[in-house]
């Protein structure tokens, strides 16, 4: 059974979700405030530094916790549609991570749409990935972190990385990952009466803004349709009560087929990136513990 601590986050979505139904022609400034507030759900944990940086042209936040291993990195990439969220709304989340892990992370500001769209976040993070590896960070002390829509960037980067002939990053930790910008999986419609958040509707008006013509099977921004082959290994966490469940549970078959070490997660009666209730639900935490026991000694920590 949910605990209490997680009746906030489902209260914050229906907030949302009521909000947006209200005012069906709200401009994306007043989505991006709404989605801002996602912050709210997390405590800012003690202990940690924050820095903004120039990543290779792209607009970052180091969250460095006090003796950590500093060359080691959590490549992060914010959730919200890729229009909205920022490295203001997802700072402490990702500051959570880094001090469980015990590394650093490099949380992206990557372009938004409706002003940039697709390729644009992509490139914005493999961009972000090259940097690091230019500054001296080995490719096998890096993983990649995303929720949401910057759950399927988590991904996408170390696709872009390979077919750049990269080296892939030592692992990939997607949370709630958004890989179907079509909402053809079938828990969008068994899960519609649990997701207190997200709609087939609300899915497809997000991915036509984001795509901007571009195409919905292109792999780099939906995966479900890329060559998996030599991805890195892969932790998928997904909440079970998600209309994007079944967009983790689909990869996950479709990685194995493809020989990927991967794992996917289902967490009953969670919502969507319910993660970000670090610090203050015990799903969160339990859950942030897990991925960072997967992936330290993978980063060899």
């Amino acid at each position: 059974m949910a605990s209490q601590q997680a009746e906030a986050m489902k209260k914050l979505y229906r907030e949302w979700k009521a909000e947006m139904a209200r005012k069906p022609d709200m401009g994306i400034e007043e989505v991006r405030d709404l989605f801002d507030h996602w912050g709210d759900l997390t405590t800012d944990p003690a202990g940690v530094d924050y820095t903004e940086v120039d990543a290779g042209g792209v607009t970052a936040m180091w969250a460095v916790p006090k003796g950590c291993a500093e060359d080691r990195v959590l490549l992060c990439t914010h959730g919200g549609g890729y229009a909205a969220g920022s490295m203001y709304s997802h700072r402490k989340v990702y500051a959570h991570f880094a001090k469980a892990v015990g590394c650093k992370s490099l949380i992206l500001h990557f372009r938004r749409a409706p002003e940039f769209t697709h390729p644009a976040q992509v490139n914005d993070t493999l961009a972000a990935y090259e940097w690091l590896l230019a500054q001296g960070y080995q490719a096998r002390h890096i993983a990649s972190l995303g929720d949401s829509a910057g759950g399927a960037l988590a991904t996408a980067v170390c696709l872009a990385a390979r077919d750049k002939g990269l080296p892939q990053p030592a692992a990939s930790m997607p949370i709630s990952p958004w890989y179907d910008l079509e909402a053809k999986g079938a828990s969008t419609r068994t899960n519609a009466d649990k997701d207190c958040l997200a709609s087939e509707a609300l899915t497809l008006a997000m991915a036509a803004t984001f795509l901007g013509g571009a195409s919905p099977h292109d792999p780099l921004a939906s995966p479900l349709h890329a060559d998996l082959r030599g991805l890195a290994p892969t932790y998928i966490q997904v909440g079970g009560d998600e209309c994007l469940l079944d967009d983790a549970t689909r990869f996950e078959t479709l990685a194995r087929a493809a020989g990927v070490d991967i794992k996917c997660e289902v967490w009953p009666e969670m919502q969507h990136c319910f993660q970000i209730m670090a610090g203050r639900a015990p799903e969160a935490n339990d859950a942030i513990a897990r991925y960072a026991a997967w992936v330290r000694p993978k980063l060899g920590l």
